[in-house]
C-alpha cells in the first residue's frame, strides 16, 4: 500500500516557511547590530548604572535578567506575585530592607522601574555574595534559594543540577544575554 505525499507545492511551502524561521532566527541572534537591539533592547540606562554601582555588580548582568524576566515591561506580574522589570516579590523586598542591603526609605512601588531595578540588583548582589558564582546565583534568582541550595550541595556544574527546565533555560538566556549587552552596548553604563 502506497502512503500518500502531501503534493509539492505544500512541501515548497513548508520548506520556505522554515527557511524564513531559520533566517529570521539569525538575524535576531547573530545578526547586525541594529536587528539584534531589536530582540535585546535597553531602557533605563541611569537606574541600571546607579543601583550597579551602589550594589557592586556587573549592569549588564542586570540589564539580562530584566530582558529575561520582564522582557522590559514594567507592569508585568507574575503568578506568584513577582513585579515589574526584575520580578522582585513583596517579601523578597521587605527582606532586602530589613538586611539594610535597601535602604529603609526606599519607595515600596516595586512597579516602578528604578524601584524595581534597586530592589533586584540588590538581590540578585545578595545571592552573588552567598554562592560566589552568577550562575548559581541566577539558578536561586529564579527558582529560589531553597531549590539553588539542593543543586549546590551536588557539586559539579550547576546547570547540570538544575531540575527544573524553565530555571536552566533562565541561567543560560540570562548568561547569553549579558554577552550581548555588551556586544551591543559598549559604552551604556559609563
Amino acid at each position: 500500500m502506497r502512503t500518500r505525499r502531501p503534493p509539492s507545492r505544500i512541501r515548497w511551502a513548508l520548506g520556505a516557511v522554515v527557511l524564513l524561521l531559520a533566517f529570521l532566527t539569525f538575524l535576531f541572534l547573530r545578526g547586525p547590530a541594529f536587528v539584534q537591539r531589536y530582540y535585546y533592547p535597553l531602557e533605563h540606562e541611569s537606574a541600571i548604572r546607579e543601583s550597579a554601582e551602589r550594589h557592586e555588580i556587573n549592569p549588564y548582568l542586570v540589564a539580562a535578567v530584566v530582558n529575561a524576566e520582564s522582557g522590559w515591561d514594567p507592569d508585568v506580574v507574575s503568578d506568584a506575585d513577582a513585579v515589574g522589570l526584575m520580578q522582585v516579590l513583596p517579601e523578597t523586598a521587605a527582606e532586602m530592607r530589613e538586611l539594610g542591603l535597601v535602604e529603609a526609605s526606599a519607595s515600596d512601588d516595586l512597579s516602578d522601574p528604578a524601584t524595581n531595578i534597586e530592589y533586584g540588583t540588590a538581590y540578585l548582589r545578595y545571592l552573588v555574595e552567598r554562592y560566589h558564582e552568577i550562575e548559581t546565583a541566577l539558578a536561586a534568582y529564579n527558582a529560589g534559594i531553597a531549590n539553588a541550595d539542593d543543586w549546590a550541595k551536588q557539586g559539579g556544574d550547576i546547570r547540570d543540577a538544575i531540575e527544573f527546565p524553565e530555571t536552566k533555560h533562565f541561567v543560560l538566556r540570562v548568561a547569553r544575554a549579558r554577552d550581548v549587552y555588551e556586544r551591543l552596548y559598549p559604552d551604556a553604563f559609563e
